[in-house]
This record gives structure tokens, sequence and C-alpha cells, in this order.
């Protein structure tokens, strides 16, 4: 097995479920990741010791361009749309509704505060988040506080105050925590 092989097979399901959580279509998940290390193939220069961030911030960024594709397709669908037609079960249903609202949240944002959110909820650390971004790993605590104050005012913007007592984020937005 060669080197790019080895780091495929090591990384692909990762990078698959950080993209699946942004476009929530697991085919295209696999596209973009696919995507993604294609781009790294690619590219030589970011085939190197930096190879893993280089490849969670292409993919999260090619993710973060489908879901504003995504949001601009609705968006236009809606405006050609008759009468609204009657929500399904599970367009009702709580979690969804707040996912989708973080999701369109994070598409407001800028890229990096987006990433460092996806990435950090994501599990990886500090440290595998500066590598991922290019950051000193030193900012990471700080750039991630001002990208969750920024999410959380651009939620309230959008959505007003949360209210949902059970989701026990601590004043955070009902699925802010976690997107899939």
């Amino acid at each position: 097995m060669t080197g790019f092989e080895a780091f495929f097979h090591e990384r692909y399901e990762r990078i698959i479920r950080v993209v699946a959580r942004v476009v929530r279509d697991p085919a295209r998940a696999e596209e973009i990741a696919v995507e993604a290390f294609w781009k790294l193939w690619r590219n030589p220069k970011a085939q190197g010791d930096q190879a893993g961030g280089w490849l969670y911030r292409t993919a999260v960024r090619l993710a973060l361009d489908e879901l504003r594709r995504q949001t601009r397709r609705v968006r236009s669908e809606k405006a050609t749309e008759g009468p609204l037609s009657a929500p399904t079960p599970e367009q009702l249903r709580l979690d969804d509704e707040a996912r989708e609202q973080v999701r369109r949240t994070l598409a407001r944002l800028d890229s990096r505060s987006a990433e460092l959110l996806l990435l950090r909820s994501d599990g990886l650390s500090y440290g595998e988040v500066a590598a991922a971004l290019d950051l000193n790993p030193a900012s990471v605590g700080t750039l991630l506080t001002r990208a969750q104050r920024a999410f959380r005012k651009e939620y309230v913007t959008r959505y007003g105050e949360p209210n949902d007592e059970r989701s026990g984020l601590g004043g955070r937005p009902h699925g802010a925590a976690r997107l899939g």
C-alpha cells in the first residue's frame, strides 16, 4: 500500500462524517470527501506534514460551499413555488428544525468561524484544529470563543433567543453542540 493509500484509508471515514454533518446527505458527503482527496492528490505542495490539516480544511470548505448552494437552491425553489404545501411530520420535528437552523447559521458565518466550530464539534483537539486551519495552537481557544459568539449573535438575530430547556446546552441554541 502506498503512503497516499494508507493516508486515505486512515482519514476517509472521518472526513465523510465531518462533511455529512454539514450537507446531511451521505452520498454527497462521500463525493465531497473524494473531491477533497483528489485535490490533495493533485496538489503536491499540500502533501507533507500538514496534509491532514489541509485535507480537513479543504473538505470543510467544500461542504460549506455545498451547503450554501443548497440554501440558494431551496430559496430559489421556494420563490417559484405556489402556495406552501403542508409540512410533513419530519419537518415538524424539533431536532430536525434545530439542526437546520444551525446549518443555516453556519452558512452565514465567515468560513474560518464555521470551520472552527465544525472541526471542534467533530471532536478535534485544539492542536488538530490548529493544524487543520493552519493556526497558532495558542490562538485556537480565543478564535473558537469569537466564532461561538458570532454564531450565537447570528442565531439570535435570525431565530430569537433559544428557549428549549431540554437541550441542556447552557444557553446555546438547541442542536448547536452537535450537527449530526
